[in-house]
Parts: C-alpha cells; structure tokens; sequence
C-alpha cells in the first residue's frame, strides 16, 4: 500500500510556511506601531506590550509547570499497584 504524503511532508513546504508564519509576525509587530490604541491602563499604549505580555505568560507557564512536575509526578508503576 503507498503512503499518502501531505503537504507538510515536503521539507521545502514546511520551511516556506515557517518562512511565511514568521513574516506575518513580524508584519504584526510593525503595524502595531501605527495603529491607535485605547487602553485601559497606560502601560497597555506601550507598543508591542501584548506580544511581550504572552510571551512572558507562556514562559511562566513552562516554569510553574516544571516546579508543580515535582510535586505531582508519579512513579511508573503508581496504578500497577
């Protein structure tokens, strides 16, 4: 039986979209600049504080994670008991 391939399985296709996803965040980061913004609070005019804000979150997330992995973590055989 023959293997289907999909889209992604190209090399040259996958680079291309990485290309493309990384240009449209940049294009984000620089209209960010020129469009106004009515915030809330004053930090929230900062450019680009929303991209940072989540990738600060997202960091954090990993870190509370790998602490809490300590404390939640079961041996390999905890339900063979």
């Amino acid at each position: 039986m023959e293997r289907k391939t999909g889209w992604f399985d190209k090399p040259g296709n996958f680079k291309l979209f990485l290309r493309l996803f990384f240009l449209s965040l940049a294009l984000l980061l620089i209209v960010d600049f020129f469009i106004p913004k009515h915030a809330v609070f004053p930090w929230e005019e900062t450019p680009c504080f929303f991209a940072a804000y989540g990738y600060i979150s997202c960091v954090l997330l990993v870190l509370v994670a790998r602490v809490l992995r300590l404390f939640i973590k079961r041996d390999e055989d905890y339900y063979d008991r």
